[in-house]
């Protein structure tokens, strides 16, 4: 056998292992791809967008979704929230909950409405139409976190505003979604359908009551419990613990891990070990876990399959799915007396669907409500809204901080 046989061999021997090219060259693409996002007067997460839909199956095939990619991808956005939870002012969080209240309302009727109405205009029926309304009613606020995070604003009232109204985004939307699930499966009048709507609200309500009364009274007394032990990084482990454990409490409870997680952080940032805590998880989880929950996003798209019959009422539903948002926050941050600058600001960091958007999606395929078609819209405005959030946060929100603003640190990226 000569030496280029058995570099074949050996390389057809080491197929199982794969796994480590991939990983290897999803987080080098990240890091050189980001930079050159920066380059062009972007922030870094937009070309992190990129990588997923340049590797995958939409153009150079490198790399094909999988379950590990998920899964670590699904860590990664768990830590991005933790941390946003970390970095969130509670007394500022707290003051802004009438104006994240009224914006997360203006950013779920206006494209709910605008989703529904298009999906009429082009024909479909009535329970598909509500359906695609839906699904732009979801917020996914991890791309407009780390945005926020590069422009120094993560930390603003504006920052904050984006942040709460887009957990009672999240809260908003599993709502209506179960709702509409509930009367499809029972009926407009059925029982079952009002009951199970009923359900979901009682523990939702509990997941709050529960997680807020944890992390208040019982994790910081955890902490210092864990501090004791005779082992390295107590307090990073301590963080991904609970991070985890109250991620995987949203979901048994019906709210989405990443709400869990964001909760978790907003609790422990009243201890004293809060900004030790916020450097060690950002060196834990930048390096990869981060990256790989970016380019899973751009992964799962496949635009070779999309049918160039559907390709217009897809880009329109995008454009409706991006304006809709960015003139329901608008609306509901002027309501609460933000500037005209700062309110389309502040629309433009609700706009990202990301991962939410994907699970209504999945949910709609699974049960018949959507065909194949349609699901590919879905991805196309998964992927345009969470594309263009970051250029356009950055277009409609000024980059100066003001004099309540705490700057994130500019070592800090990924």
């Amino acid at each position: 056998m000569n030496i280029w046989d058995s570099i074949v061999t050996s390389v057809q021997e080491a197929s199982g292992f794969y796994f480590l090219f991939e990983l290897a060259i999803i987080v080098f693409a990240v890091k050189l791809v980001g930079h050159l996002s920066t380059k062009i007067g972007q922030p870094s997460v937009f070309g992190k967008l990129l990588v997923g839909i340049i590797l995958g199956p939409s153009l150079l095939g490198i790399i094909h979704p999988n379950e590990l990619i998920s899964e670590l991808a699904e860590v990664g956005v768990i830590l991005l929230m933790f941390l946003a939870g970390l970095e969130t002012d509670l007394k500022e969080f707290k003051k802004n909950a009438f104006a994240s209240t009224s914006v997360a309302i203006g950013g779920v009727i206006l494209p709910f409405l605008g989703g529904m109405g298009l999906s009429i205009a082009f024909g479909f029926d009535t329970t598909v139409a509500i359906y695609m309304g839906v699904l732009l009613v979801a917020t996914s606020v991890s791309i407009s976190v780390q945005t926020l995070r590069e422009l120094g604003k993560l930390k603003s009232r504006e920052g904050v505003t984006i942040l709460g109204a887009a957990v009672l985004d999240d809260v908003l939307g599993i709502i209506i979604l179960s709702a509409v699930l509930g009367l499809m499966a029972g009926g407009a009048a059925g029982a079952g359908g009002i009951s199970s709507i009923l359900i979901l609200l009682v523990k939702i309500a509990l997941f709050f009551v529960l997680a807020i009364a944890i992390g208040y009274f019982v994790l910081p007394k955890l902490l210092k419990v864990f501090q004791r032990f005779n082992v390295s990084q107590t307090v990073l482990s301590f963080a991904v613990i609970v991070a985890l454990l109250f991620a995987y409490m949203g979901e048994v409870f019906g709210v989405a891990g990443i709400v869990g997680s964001y909760v978790c952080g907003l609790m422990l940032s009243l201890t004293p070990q809060s900004e030790e805590m916020t450097h060690k998880v950002e060196t834990f989880s930048y390096p990869f876990f981060v990256p790989l929950f970016f380019v899973n996003i751009g992964l799962v798209a496949n635009f070779r399959e999309v049918n160039p019959e559907i390709l217009w009422f897809s880009i329109l539903l995008a454009l409706v799915a991006i304006v809709g948002k960015v003139l329901g926050g608008a609306l509901g941050a002027k309501v609460a007396k933000f500037s005209t600058s700062s309110s389309f600001g502040i629309g433009a960091g609700m706009v990202a669907r990301g991962e939410v958007g994907l699970i209504i999606a999945m949910i709609g395929i699974e049960r018949g409500i959507i065909s194949n078609d349609l699901f590919s819209s879905a991805i196309i405005v998964v992927i345009a809204t969470t594309l263009v959030t970051p250029p356009l946060i950055k277009l409609l929100m000024k980059t100066e901080t003001d004099g309540n603003q705490i700057e994130t640190k500019k070592s800090v990226g990924f």
